[in-house]
């Protein structure tokens, strides 16, 4: 569980924004990098008061998930284990992240537990993993529900895979990750060796991402101590390793290469929860074409990550300050990339209404992206599949919602559902922002916003998968 005194240190998501906000006011106002990189910080801290898509719970008799069974799984970890010879047991290398970012969006959480995990492994340690802790305005209960506030989830309700403590590749003897009440046992806080963002971040400050990596890898891995803790600097207000300042650059992109290889991606899974949640509702997903259970039914399917409400005022934020694509959103090969011709000017009406176009589409819009992405895939695929079913991942409800329903049905589609469709028990709605991510990944083809990390972490997990760049498109 995560150390009260640790709390303060963590960002809020509307402390990011006011140290956003004072960041930029002691600093010039417009500079080549500040414009290339303010994605990083729009995107977070946007995404840390919006949730791509918050489920209500109609009946409040349904109460929230206690998850008594998983956390005794996590607690049961054969790792856990002080017998358990070197680098796990009572002599093993461990090292946990406390300078990682907690209630914000999902979204903003999962790149930096991905990333640290990945480090942790190149460096020869286990990664310690903790509940993700809720921003309390995202959360699906009301609080007269909550057993906890803020409200927590276990990681591994959410995902599956290395992060949480699952085997690495046969003969892979790096240490496995572990829990963090096992850390606290296994190493008291008296036995760990305190290192400081701020007295490792500025000696590579703006550099690559690889570089960071590997000077945080060198330290983490010389270092002769078993247990090692990173804290938050106090005078640090982005304190995390890969920060804001990165996931919003180029500068990330040095990293895909490693990190798309290594078993935090490969062998990164849905949650069980997630995955039972997903075959209970694949009947929702099935067109005339595709009605038997041995089809799969994503086969078929487009998914579109559709971002409405306050996003539009994100969006004009975002255009104000030219910022680019979020993360992996970034990679130069995917299609449809954020580019505008000559004639078009930053800071004019154009560049906004162009911008526009591409953060928060309207439904013509949509549709047309729709049919030419089904056309596109249609002349790529090499038997000519045809994509016939749609999903829609959002946060939008009402009459507007409905227009578009309507829409892609006079445009030919033959199924259209969305995220509200879903028949989900009460873990399946705690857990709803993963079980779009899930869908998305597994969908044929996926139409995502590059200022989102939603997207960006759907398309880092639908590229580890093996699927082609041209699938993944862009408003």
């Amino acid at each position: 569980m995560e150390d009260s005194s640790h709390t303060t240190s963590f960002l809020s998501s509307r402390k990011l924004l006011n140290g956003l906000f004072r960041f930029y006011s002691i600093r010039p106002l417009y500079t080549p990098r500040r414009v290339k990189i303010f994605l990083g910080l729009t995107t977070l801290a946007v995404l840390g008061l919006y949730v791509a898509r918050q489920r209500t719970v109609p009946r409040s008799e349904i109460p929230p998930p206690t998850y008594t069974e998983l956390r005794k799984s996590e607690q049961a970890l054969p790792q856990h284990d002080l017998n358990l010879p070197f680098p796990e047991g009572k002599d093993g290398r461990y090292v946990k992240f406390s300078n990682q970012i907690a209630m914000l969006g999902w979204n903003n959480v999962l790149s930096e537990v991905l990333m640290n995990a990945h480090l942790a492994y190149a460096s020869r340690r286990a990664y310690v993993f903790r509940d993700y802790i809720w921003n309390p305005d995202h959360y699906p209960w009301p609080e007269s529900q909550r057993l906890e506030n803020p409200p927590r989830t276990p990681l591994s309700a959410i995902i599956a895979g290395t992060v949480v403590g699952q085997p690495f590749d046969e003969g892979d003897d790096a240490p496995r990750s572990v829990s963090e009440s096992w850390f606290d046992h296994v190493c008291p806080k008296k036995e760990r060796r305190i290192i400081y963002t701020g007295d490792v971040k500025p000696a590579v400050g703006w550099s690559e991402g690889i570089d960071i990596f590997n000077h945080w890898t060198k330290i983490l891995f010389e270092a002769t101590e078993s247990c090692i803790e990173v804290m938050p600097s106090g005078d640090d207000n982005f304190p995390q390793i890969f920060d804001v300042w990165l996931w919003g650059s180029e500068r990330l992109l040095s990293l895909w290469e490693s990190f798309s290889r290594s078993p935090t991606s490969r062998l990164l899974r849905p949650s069980s929860i997630v995955d039972r949640s997903i075959k209970q509702n694949e009947h929702l997903f099935r067109s005339r074409s595709h009605p038997r259970d041995t089809s799969s039914p994503y086969t078929c399917m487009l998914a579109m990550h559709i971002r409405r409400g306050d996003f539009k005022s994100a969006c004009t934020h975002f255009a104000t300050w030219n910022s680019t694509f979020n993360g992996w959103n970034l990679l130069p090969q995917l299609p449809d990339r954020f580019e505008f011709p000559p004639s078009v000017v930053w800071n004019t009406t154009e560049y906004f209404d162009a911008h526009a176009k591409r953060c928060i589409p309207d439904v013509d819009l949509i549709t047309a992206k729709a049919r030419e992405a089904r056309r596109d895939y249609a002349k790529s695929s090499f038997r000519g599949t045809r994509l016939e079913v749609v999903y829609l991942l959002t946060n939008e409800k009402g009459e507007w919602l409905e227009d578009l329903k309507t829409s892609l049905k006079d445009d030919g589609w033959k199924k259209i559902v969305t995220s509200h469709d879903l028949e989900l028990d009460s873990e399946g709605i705690e857990v709803g922002m993963a079980i779009d991510m899930d869908i998305a990944r597994r969908a044929a083809v996926f139409i995502g916003n590059g200022w989102s990390s939603f997207t960006s972490n759907v398309n880092h997990h639908r590229l580890v998968d093996g699927k082609d760049y041209f699938s993944i498109r862009f408003w």
